[in-house]
């Protein structure tokens, strides 16, 4: 692969490995989640969604975006697990089989406030679409 081909590779998708590796460690983050093994109080207690984790495309980098239950403070959930990262990147090295275990960074999945924003808006849409009238006067 030349250069140029390497370079052009940075807009556009993920390639089949990456994705493959990023769904590895989306799976053994659910489960050391599912463990609770962490000390940081901001932890205890919280469980946690893993929804997505997007890899370098040379596999050395990870962002895992998470989603706290239960309406829990996000924000503090995010800067406890960065604050972990180092022992997540232990844990994640036992269980998954790689040349390189990653740097894990964790940031606070927005899609799902995304999604609603957009259903609001469709049915905003639809409520106003039902009201109006004919301008003929019919209904």
């Amino acid at each position: 692969m030349s250069r140029q081909d390497r370079a052009g590779r940075a807009g556009r998708a993920p390639g089949q490995r990456s994705l493959r590796v990023g769904e590895a460690i989306r799976h053994a983050l659910a489960e050391l989640m599912l463990r609770g093994s962490f000390r940081d109080p901001d932890l205890a207690g919280v469980p946690i969604t893993v929804t997505e984790v997007r890899m370098s495309p040379d596999l050395r980098n990870a962002t895992a975006f998470i989603m706290p239950l239960g309406g829990a403070d996000g924000a503090a959930a995010v800067a406890a697990l960065n604050r972990a990262a180092g022992y997540v990147r232990g844990e994640i090295g036992r269980t998954v089989r790689l040349r390189l275990t990653p740097d894990i960074s964790f940031r606070l999945d927005a899609s799902f406030d995304a999604a609603a924003h957009i259903y609001r808006l469709i049915a905003e849409v639809v409520t106003d679409t039902d009201t109006d009238t004919d301008p003929d006067g019919a209904a």
